[in-house]
């Protein structure tokens, strides 16, 4: 028999397609709703998180040059612009890296291992301790502050200082913001949906 006379059956719903599904709204802000719908939200999402991905890989890739990891690069970086004169504290590199003091003070204790950091005991609080960049350090910085200021340029040379200053603003209350998140995250996982809705 052609196929041409085969009987094709009828399409469910008297023919019509299927509607398409319609994503729920995935804010209820109105500053991130426009014309009733969430897509240029959704499109900011997506583009922070390919920016997030490629940062990382940025950092991995200084820090690969150095013999270091990623986030051991971001420990020098930090402590070059927190150190001064007489050193940086645990507390305060992990305030501006937005990590805990414990994860500071366990890489910081590999790259001092290493020959790159200098750690000594705070002489206003001997129970803290003072960071600051070995001469190794300074030098592998050095070594690669030609690549990493071209890479950042590429990175961010779009902006001018308007979208800059926008910009460091946003980025200040997006972290804000995302650690309500995982507060409320930690809060779900920690005690349930149920408890979370009785606590609110």
């Amino acid at each position: 028999m052609s196929i041409s006379k085969v009987r094709r059956r009828p399409r469910a719903g008297g023919g019509k397609p299927a509607n398409a599904y319609v994503l729920p709204l995935t804010v209820s802000r109105d500053a991130l709703i426009e014309d009733g719908a969430d897509k240029r939200f959704r499109a900011l999402v997506h583009d922070l998180l390919t920016i997030s991905t490629r940062m990382e890989a940025v950092r991995e890739h200084h820090g690969r040059r150095m013999g270091i990891s990623g986030p051991q690069y971001s420990l020098l970086i930090a402590l070059a612009h927190l150190q001064g004169a007489q050193g940086a504290s645990v507390g305060a590199v992990a305030q501006a890296l937005h990590v805990s003091s414990a994860f500071v003070a366990s890489e910081t204790g590999k790259l001092a291992r290493r020959g790159l950091v200098f750690k000594r005991v705070n002489p206003r609080d001997r129970r803290g301790v003072l960071l600051s960049l070995a001469p190794a350090g300074r030098l592998a910085l050095d070594r690669a502050s030609d690549e990493i200021r071209a890479i950042n340029d590429l990175f961010f040379g779009t902006l001018d200082r308007k979208s800059f200053d926008a910009l460091c603003a946003a980025a200040t209350a997006l972290v804000a913001g995302s650690r309500k998140a995982l507060h409320y995250l930690s809060a779900v996982e920690d005690e349930g949906p149920a408890a979370l809705g009785a606590a609110g």
